[in-house]
């Protein structure tokens, strides 16, 4: 075992050392505003993708139940 810890340096080394790109963060306004009706499509699409599927689920959760036990 006494070759272990260089080992393990060489695992680690390449961690400490990783460079992080800078985001590029803008202070100015959008070109393009969003509209009302973009806005109610986007929240309507992320009601969908997330609520609708766990809504399912809830109410389907009795036969789940079932089905597990037999």
């Amino acid at each position: 075992m006494p070759r272990l810890p260089p080992i393990l340096r060489l695992l680690q080394a390449p961690v400490k050392y990783t460079v992080v790109p800078k985001a590029h963060v803008s202070a100015k306004p959008a070109k393009t505003p969003t509209s009302g009706m973009e806005q109610a499509v986007g929240i309507s699409a992320i009601f969908a993708g997330l609520l609708v599927p766990a809504g399912w689920v809830l109410a389907h959760l009795e036969s789940y139940k079932k089905s597990s036990t037999a």
